[in-house]
């Protein structure tokens, strides 16, 4: 078994970090500040074939499977987990649109996703359900001309930013079988949004509820078939959980790499701080932690490109196993810079901002748990 990247593998992570690092990281900051990430950047990321990681070639896409997905991530989230993530979102969209999109919505929405030249957003959660999103409520009728939407979705990222959402709405009974995935697009009659989300971390990404008051789209907008949104949802959630995952390595990746500096620079008791073997004892420790993780993830990763029967428990397990991984050591290295760590302008206390929503969205860490337990259950 080779556990290696191949040379394909290594330039894309290359080409990913060295991106972020020149036009991500020096303007992070300032970017969580304003609350705004420039879409100047995002038509930069469309132009190194980022916009559509997973769209097939056919459609004009990279084509990438999730392995490699997961390494531009990885990459880019060095730099600022923020942005990585919301750029995991707008792919999450744009392959359901190339895997469950009617011909006519693919050629008319993906070439301008893909270019980043049209931002999107995915709306499943509402006000009254996240873990359980069966129970959503937005509801979807049939019109002389269309679909008529009415409901209200929450913590959605890119809400009033994005130029399309994928909203899953209710157009039949109250199962999982009645839920339906549709297109609704910037400017859509009844789409309005709420104020914006003061957040922990996230920052420079605008939050918002999505709003659909008799909200009106055309019949084509509707995602693949009637009644199946709810599947496509839940086949979107295991690639977005191991992009998310490595979003998470990615920015734990760089805390350490910046503890190591500070470390080997900072001096106390007269040597440098790098130099004690209790604290070489917590870095090897989370040395040991992500390593860990970040296999987990490229197995998980390897399994669904493969489509092996227990992808999903993979991408379940590596998504807990993972975010929480993460955010310890994140923690630890902020502890390991001391007052420093907990000021702006060493980055680590953005890092663990930011990464602690990862053990909620894309699933929280408690239902990526429910989510083995039934699978061990089942196949005892």
């Amino acid at each position: 078994m080779d556990f290696s990247l191949s040379e394909e593998q290594h330039a894309i992570f290359n080409m990913a970090q060295a991106f972020g690092t020149d036009r991500i990281a020096p303007n992070a900051r300032t970017w969580e500040t304003d609350g705004n990430i420039p879409k100047d950047l995002w038509r930069e990321v469309g132009e190194l074939g980022f916009g559509g990681l997973n769209v097939s070639e056919a459609a004009g896409g990279a084509g990438l499977g999730r392995l490699d997905a997961t390494l531009v991530f990885e990459a880019l989230s060095q730099s600022c987990a923020s942005v990585a993530a919301f750029l995991s979102i707008h792919n999450m969209c744009a392959r359901m649109i190339d895997s469950f999109g009617s011909d006519e919505i693919k050629a008319r929405v993906l070439p301008k996703a893909i270019a980043m030249d049209m931002i999107l957003s995915y709306c499943l959660t509402e006000p009254g359900s996240g873990s359980d999103a069966a129970a959503l409520k937005t509801k979807a009728t049939k019109t002389n001309s269309g679909w008529q939407l009415t409901g209200t979705k929450a913590f959605i990222s890119g809400g009033g930013y994005s130029d399309a959402y994928i909203v899953m709405a209710r157009s039949g009974d109250d199962t999982p079988a009645g839920v339906s995935a549709y297109l609704v697009e910037d400017g859509a009659p009844g789409l309005s949004f709420g104020g914006l989300e003061d957040k922990m971390g996230w920052r420079s990404q605008p939050t918002r509820q999505v709003q659909l008051d008799n909200c009106d789209i055309a019949a084509e907008n509707i995602l693949g078939a009637e009644g199946e949104g709810f599947k496509y949802a839940m086949t979107g959630l295991d690639g977005g959980r191991l992009n998310i995952t490595a979003c998470s390595i990615g920015a734990a990746q760089s805390a350490m790499n910046m503890t190591l500096a500070y470390m080997s620079d900072r001096t106390a008791f007269g040597k440098p701080l790098d130099q004690f073997q209790a604290l070489q004892f917590k870095l090897a420790d989370c040395e040991i932690e992500l390593e860990a993780a970040r296999s987990f993830l490229r197995h998980a990763a390897w399994a669904l490109d493969n489509g092996q029967a227990d992808a999903t428990k993979r991408c379940a397990m590596a998504k807990a196993f993972g975010t929480e991984v993460a955010s310890r050591v994140a923690d630890t290295c902020l502890q390991l810079h001391g007052g420093y760590g907990y000021l702006a302008d060493y980055g680590i206390e953005k890092i663990v901002r930011d990464l602690r929503v990862h053990r909620i969205l894309e699933g929280t860490s408690e239902i990526m748990r429910v989510i083995v337990a039934r699978q061990m259950l089942a196949a005892k």
